[in-house]
């Protein structure tokens, strides 16, 4: 199950709903304005982040503008109770899955949360006019064969 952190209003959040809710993927959606984030759901998202809060912090949010500090001068205890109290600083929308984050909505990387069989599908979206059709094809069906030989 996927965890979705939203706002209202929000276009990239309205599409990333409506991508998940497309694919049959079950997700659960808080919006960061009508409920508080905890302290350790905070944390938890931090320690998910490759590059930091560089990862999920707007710094052309009105917010951060108006800190006047950088973020790397703040205890972590700081920076949760910055975020808690200006939750209009996070990119949006934020995707948790078991084992990645994605953050604001690009269908290529959202596509990599779902299960193998729902990215299966997608990739055989590809376009008629697609120069690379017959190429593409070949490469998936020689991977499925090699999933087929694996699950053996």
């Amino acid at each position: 199950m996927l965890l979705l952190y939203t706002s209202s209003g929000c276009a990239s959040c309205r599409k990333a709903k409506q991508w998940l809710k497309d694919n049959h993927i079950q997700f659960i959606e808080k919006n960061i304005f009508t409920t508080l984030m905890r302290e350790d759901e905070i944390k938890y998202l931090l320690s998910r982040c490759e590059n930091g809060t560089q990862d999920i912090i707007s710094t052309r949010s009105n917010a951060y503008r108006s800190l006047n500090k950088n973020f790397d001068d703040m205890s972590m205890n700081e920076l949760i109770t910055f975020i808690q109290d200006n939750p209009s600083v996070l990119k949006r929308p934020i995707i948790l899955s078991k084992n990645s984050v994605v953050v604001g909505f690009d269908e290529e990387e959202i596509t990599s949360l779902a299960p193998a069989e729902i990215r299966m599908r997608s990739e055989d979206r590809c376009p008629a006019s697609c120069s690379s059709l017959e190429i593409c094809y070949n490469v998936r069906r020689l991977e499925r064969q090699d999933e087929l030989v694996l699950d053996l």
